[in-house]
C-alpha cells in the first residue's frame, strides 16, 4: 500500500494566499510562470496556513481535556520541546526549544499536552518574549498550579540571514509564577533543564 499524505486547507484562504504569493514572486523580479516556480504560490499558500494554524486552536481547551486529580505536589519538568515559529517583524523563522515546569496543586496534566500548547502559540506570528508569556499564562490560568516556569532558547533567522547577520547568537527568555519566584525553586528548575539525566 502506498503512502498518501492527507492535508486539508481552506480553499478560499488558499486561493487568496496563492494570488498574493504569485504577486510577491513577480515583485522580486522572478517570472511566476517559470516551470520551477509555477506551483510555488499554491505550495507557499498551504505552508503559510500550516505555519499559522495556531490561530484556529484553543490552548486552554487542549489542556482541559487532560487534567487529572492527583495528590503529587513536586515539580514536573518537560524539557527540550522543539518549537518553530515565524517572527512577526520579518516573517522569517525562529526555532529552538522550550522547557516547561509546574508544581501541581491537586491536578496534573497529560504530559503530551504541554508540547501541544507550545505548538498552538508558536504556530502564530510571534516574538519570543510574547510566546514565552503566552505559554506561561495559559498554564498558570488553566491549571492553577502552585507555580509554573517557562524557558525558551531560540535562534532567529531574521538576525542570521539579514540585518546584523550574526550566525552564532541565540536568545533566551524566561517566565516564572508562584513558587518559581523563589530562588531555591527556580534554581532547581534551571539545574534540571541544564543537566543531562540518563
Amino acid at each position: 500500500m502506498s503512502y498518501k499524505l492527507r492535508e486539508e486547507y481552506d480553499p478560499h484562504i488558499t486561493s487568496n494566499l496563492k494570488s498574493n504569493f504569485r504577486e510577491i514572486i513577480s515583485g522580486v523580479g522572478e517570472d511566476p510562470d517559470r516551470e520551477g516556480v509555477l506551483n510555488t504560490p499554491e505550495r507557499a499558500a498551504k505552508a503559510m496556513q500550516f505555519l499559522t494554524q495556531g490561530y484556529s486552536m484553543n490552548a486552554e481547551e487542549i489542556l482541559k481535556k487532560a487534567v487529572f486529580e492527583e495528590t503529587y505536589d513536586e515539580m514536573v519538568v518537560v524539557k527540550d520541546i522543539e518549537l518553530y515559529s515565524l517572527c512577526e517583524h520579518h516573517m522569517l523563522p525562529f526555532f529552538g526549544k522550550a522547557h516547561i515546569a509546574y508544581i501541581p496543586n491537586g491536578k496534573i496534566i497529560g504530559l503530551s499536552k504541554l508540547p501541544r500548547v507550545v505548538d498552538v502559540f508558536s504556530r502564530r506570528l510571534q516574538v519570543q518574549e510574547r510566546l514565552t508569556n503566552d505559554i506561561l499564562e495559559c498554564l498558570n490560568e488553566t491549571l492553577k498550579p502552585q507555580g509554573v516556569a517557562v524557558v525558551i532558547e531560540a535562534v532567529h533567522l531574521c538576525m542570521m540571514m539579514r540585518g546584523v547577520q550574526k550566525q552564532n547568537s541565540a536568545t533566551t527568555t524566561s517566565g516564572f509564577r508562584g513558587q518559581f519566584k523563589e530562588i531555591e525553586t527556580r534554581n532547581e528548575f534551571l539545574k534540571l533543564i541544564s543537566s543531562d539525566l540518563k
